[in-house]
């Protein structure tokens, strides 16, 4: 009786990791198309704003008053400040201006800080198609922010380390001028990467 108890149970664990690994697969499908859909309809909304605009200094490459809050563009009712590029991950995101739980599931949201600023910290969920793969970047890897005006800030990486999971003052802290960081599969760990900004040529 007992071994035929403990043969259910271990049945009802193998089916419940496998409806898990399942309801994974689906939610990085969803959330890969849902992001791409809305990467475009970003990247839409930018081309009108930047058709309307006269092109700002910082346009070449330099930074624009750093007390200048970052533009926004509005899609579906949420605020975007520009798009991350990864090339070395194969990744193109958008980024909210702001951060909620909620927010993390439609895209990487800015933490705190500004790139004008040379303090921007982006957050991203660890979807396979978000921050999942974060850990892989390397040192010298290149990573390209582009806010809704046109202005390329092209960053490098110089750090890749774990942070514990309420390690809030040194994601925040420190000398980087880009930080990015998602949360390990646990939660415990908060795999984060540091950047330098590349003055243009």
């Amino acid at each position: 009786m007992k071994s035929k108890a403990l043969t259910t149970a271990g049945l009802l664990l193998i089916l419940a990791a496998v409806l898990l690994t399942l309801w994974n697969i689906w939610e990085g499908y969803r959330i890969t198309q849902m992001t791409a859909r809305t990467r475009k309809k970003v990247e839409q909304a930018v081309a009108v704003k930047r058709a309307q605009i006269t092109p700002q200094a910082g346009s070449e490459g330099s930074l624009p008053e750093p007390g200048r809050p970052m533009p926004t563009v509005e899609v579906d009712g949420n605020h975007y400040i520009g798009k991350l590029e990864i090339h070395s991950l194969g990744l193109e995101l958008p980024v909210l201006s702001e951060w909620s739980d909620t927010l993390l599931k439609t895209a990487p949201c800015r933490y705190t800080g500004s790139a004008y600023l040379d303090s921007m910290v982006i957050a991203g969920h660890n979807y396979r198609r978000h921050f999942g793969r974060l850990r892989s970047l390397e040192t010298g890897d290149s990573v390209i922010f582009e806010d809704t005006e046109g202005l390329y800030i092209s960053y490098v990486v110089t750090l890749v380390e774990q942070l514990s999971g309420d390690a809030v003052e040194e994601m925040t802290s420190g000398k980087w001028d880009l930080t990015l960081f998602t949360c390990t599969a646990g939660g415990r760990k908060r795999v984060t990467v540091r950047c330098e900004r590349v003055e243009p040529e």
